[in-house]
């Protein structure tokens, strides 16, 4: 049987913070890989990220959107746009 052939579970006002709820539990962590040049001279947000806390994933996609990569942990995408000085 079909959920919605049964009948709302409650109003729309309580519907709405039930599924507020589960979108604030679940959300994700957003992160930025920045990367430095020389010591304070300049600095550039090279990459978005985002950490899912259910799973070892991390999504992340380059400033301007040519790069997008999948990784276990947020360290492990930082390795991919560490700079050598």
């Amino acid at each position: 049987m079909v959920a919605d052939e049964e009948g709302p579970l409650c109003d729309q006002a309580e519907f709405d913070e039930l599924v507020n709820g589960m979108v604030a539990t679940f959300a994700p962590r957003l992160f930025a890989i920045v990367q430095e040049y020389g010591d304070r001279f300049d600095a550039r947000i090279a990459a978005w990220g985002m950490a899912f806390d259910d799973e070892d994933e991390v999504e992340v996609i380059s400033v301007g959107g040519a790069l997008r990569m999948s990784y276990r942990t947020p360290d492990r995408a930082l390795r991919s746009f560490a700079r050598h000085p």
